[in-house]
């Protein structure tokens, strides 16, 4: 009986210490709703329905148009300056084998992205193009080297912007920033299951993919991939502690429904919600 007693004390005492590591932030959380009432633009409305590239001006104000709020990447530079891009390698969008930290804004400015003449985009422009019309997910994509530099440089820029925005980030060293030095800002953690190929440690795909850095960051939403949303701590996070899920990349209205079902927002692509619900 001993044993038996001991053996249940060390299970709850797991599972207390796997809750307190997966908890989000439970006191002093921000207002979300105006981020709640939006449908989100994956790197803006881009595709061959549409004509323009990823993480474009184009793609950006076409969403604007159409009342979706905008998600979109963000990469500092050479100069310290902000850019618009998914990756840090121009070869997949400009077919140049450059990076962005390698290179000034004003150099970036000559790209042109995927054969069009869309520019990369800055920042800057993002946000005088958007001029709080939409909510806007700003992922900050840092690299090991970056990380408080990326962070500040983001907050300085969108301290005078008028906007409702959140930030968000796979790393959590970034969260962790902005807990510590900007906790009024609206964080949330980007995470999926994570495979081998994915170049990172399986410690560390254990611990990314299972949210257990939410102890350290506590997030006020989790960004899940949606093939992978039923994993344990992200239906916990939704179904336990009621945490707001933004679900990405939803690429049909069948999945858009299931998810918007669980009180998800969407990250999508590939298709128009507002054109699917009128069929």
């Amino acid at each position: 009986m001993i044993v038996f007693l001991l053996c249940a004390g060390c299970i709850c005492l797991l599972i207390l210490l796997y809750l307190f590591l997966i908890a989000p932030r439970l006191f002093r959380k921000p207002n979300m709703a105006p981020l709640l009432s939006s449908r989100y633009a994956h790197r803006g409305l881009h595709g061959k329905t549409t004509g323009f590239p990823e993480n474009s001006l184009g793609a950006f104000r076409l969403a604007v148009e159409k009342g979706y709020g905008i998600e979109l990447d963000v990469h500092l530079t050479k100069d310290g300056r902000l850019a618009v891009m998914h990756d840090e390698s121009l070869k997949r969008t400009c077919g140049v084998e450059k990076n962005i930290g390698d290179l000034t804004l004003e150099e970036l400015s000559s790209y042109r992205l995927e054969g069009t003449e869309e520019p990369i985009p800055s920042l800057e422009q993002v946000l005088e193009l958007v001029n709080g019309k939409v909510p806007l997910i700003v992922e900050l994509k840092p690299t090991s080297s970056n990380i408080q530099s990326l962070a500040r440089a983001v907050t300085a820029l969108l301290s005078s912007y008028t906007g409702e925005y959140c930030i968000e980030s796979f790393d959590p060293r970034i969260l962790m920033w902005y807990k510590r030095h900007f906790p009024a800002c609206i964080r949330g953690q980007l995470s999926m299951d994570f495979r081998k190929r994915d170049g990172l440690s399986f410690p560390i795909r254990f611990v990314l993919r299972n949210l257990l850095t939410n102890c350290l960051t506590r997030p006020d939403f989790i960004a899940y991939r949606y093939e992978d949303r039923n994993k344990l701590s992200p239906r916990l996070l939704r179904k336990l502690f009621h945490c707001q899920e933004f679900s990405w990349t939803v690429i049909s209205f069948s999945q858009q429904k299931t998810a918007e079902k669980d009180g998800a927002r969407i990250i999508f692509e590939q298709y128009d919600p507002a054109e699917s619900e009128k069929k």
